[in-house]
């Protein structure tokens, strides 16, 4: 098995708990040793995509998936263990699921949007 950085790992268990900040952290530590690694920004930018939207910045939410979306594209179908068919699932049904017509929300009406789907991720290897 191939030997990752332990940010790495730690990015798994904080993003299948839900934990989309500190992703964002874990992720931006790897990316900053590496600034060409596109594959690390996706999976930052789709990070913070859930957590904008969790929040209310729904336009952010959705600037953040569609760069995702692009970033992650050189590294289909599977990079470091990661299937990324799933996550392209998982990032086209957010981006027809989050609303085009809305910039923001307040915090006390995020319940109202359209809920995300579901998404855990998982080493293949």
């Amino acid at each position: 098995m191939k030997d990752y950085p332990q940010e790495y790992y730690e990015f798994f268990v904080h993003f299948n708990e839900g934990d989309y900040y500190t992703c964002h952290d874990l992720l931006e530590e790897m990316w900053m040793t590496d600034k060409g690694n596109l594959f690390f920004k996706g999976l930052l930018q789709m990070s913070v995509a859930i957590y904008h939207y969790e929040y209310g910045n729904v336009k952010g939410a959705r600037l953040m998936m569609k760069a995702a979306h692009e970033y992650l594209q050189a590294y289909r179908p599977k990079h470091w263990g990661l299937d990324l068919e799933t996550v392209y699932i998982f990032i086209d049904k957010c981006l027809t699921i989050i609303p085009q017509h809305i910039d923001r929300v307040p915090f006390e009406n995020v319940k109202e949007l359209p809920t995300l789907p579901n998404l855990y991720l998982y080493l293949e290897e």
